[in-house]
């Protein structure tokens, strides 16, 4: 009898239990089916609030982007045909990028874009073709102003604060990539700042060491140069410049707050009056004056003739290793950034390294040329 007794209450408490697992299951399953939903859901929301940040960066700085192009003249020669005259064809190529500053013309591109001869022309956003009536070229900086007279309103872009730029954040670059495919566009971050790097080939005639550039992954090739580097708000924040050769996704770009010091200094004066010493030097850094018994600072390898550095007696072979007070160093800046504090006329001292000892001169800075 007790047995079967033991044997109803466990039975009633299965029962109980397989009643209660029923009740709430359907309840349970849904808290599931919800928590995954919403989850799914807020992926959704991030994956497409990225896409759309890029869409409305395109939508506002694309009006706004322009290509460079050069027209230049060929001579077409048959090597077959020897009776046949040599002909000159006229040739348009497109060569760089830019963006429009102002809304007169004014438009921002790469001194080497524009650094041959040649009659160039600019390409606005809704393929209109105008011809470029003057370039201005900043001695000091890999950029350049042109000037073009245009019928309509151009949209200036908006510029941003380079030195607010933080390593990982978002960026697009905008430009002509390899002369072909205007308008283009790349994603990537802000891979490095503050880099050191001598943009241009040895075989052509653009070479000039630029300090404290950007560097991002956003894909840049040739004819991207001139372009902008613009931030996740649309903001201008670089000039798009140069890539590394032989490397992938590694890519520079000049700061805007050196292109806006630019303008401010061109629409003063009609020009680029810059502070110049005349001339062309290596940095020594610590580490290589340490192993070669050397002092860090500037080693002169070429001086211009009738500059301020020849008029001083400066020669090809000396060291600088104080400008002016300040202590010549790379990671400071190197000799260029001690020298754009300066004014045209400021008369400065120099400590120079040569043959072993050091010499104090005094040099009377010039404008630089606008080349």
């Amino acid at each position: 009898m007790r047995k079967l007794i033991v044997l109803v209450i466990i039975l009633l408490i299965f029962l109980g239990l397989w009643s209660a697992f029923a009740k709430y299951t359907p309840q349970l399953l849904d808290l599931g089916r919800k928590s995954t939903i919403q989850e799914q859901s807020k992926e959704k929301v991030r994956i497409v609030s990225e896409e759309s940040v890029v869409v409305d960066i395109v939508e506002k700085i694309s009006p706004s982007v322009v290509t460079v192009g050069i027209e230049q003249r060929i001579v077409d020669v048959d090597p077959f045909d020897i009776f046949r005259r040599p002909q000159s064809i006229r040739q348009e190529q497109d060569i760089g990028s830019g963006f429009v500053v102002e809304s007169n013309g004014l438009i921002v591109t790469n001194k080497h874009v524009v650094g041959s001869q040649g009659k160039y022309k600019v390409i606005t956003h809704d393929s209109k073709k105008y011809d470029v009536e003057s370039i201005y070229r900043d001695p000091g900086n890999d950029i350049a102003i042109v000037k073009i007279r245009s019928t309509s309103r151009l949209k200036p872009v908006e510029m941003g604060d380079s030195s607010k730029v933080k390593v990982g954040q978002l960026v697009v670059a905008v430009g002509t990539p390899l002369g072909e495919f205007r308008g283009s566009v790349t994603k990537g971050i802000i891979s490095g700042l503050g880099r050191g790097i001598t943009a241009g080939s040895v075989f052509e005639s653009f070479v000039e060491r630029l300090d404290n550039v950007i560097q991002t992954d956003a894909a840049i090739n040739p004819g991207n140069s001139g372009g902008p580097l613009v931030n996740s708000s649309g903001q201008v924040i670089g000039v798009n410049t140069a890539v590394a050769s032989g490397a992938e996704n590694i890519g520079f770009a000049i700061p805007i707050n050196i292109v806006k010091d630019a303008l401010s200094n061109f629409n003063k004066t009609g020009g680029f009056v810059r502070p110049y010493l005349g001339v062309a030097y290596r940095m020594i850094s610590r580490e290589l004056a340490i192993l070669n018994n050397l002092p860090e600072g500037a080693y002169v390898q070429q001086v211009v003739e009738g500059s301020a550095a020849a008029k001083a007696g400066i020669q090809e072979g000396d060291i600088i290793i104080r400008f002016d007070g300040n202590k010549v160093i790379e990671k400071e800046g190197g000799l260029a950034k001690i020298i754009g504090k300066k004014k045209v006329g400021d008369t400065v001292a120099i400590t120079i390294w040569r043959d072993n000892q050091t010499l104090e001169i005094k040099a009377t800075l010039d404008t630089a040329p606008n080349q």
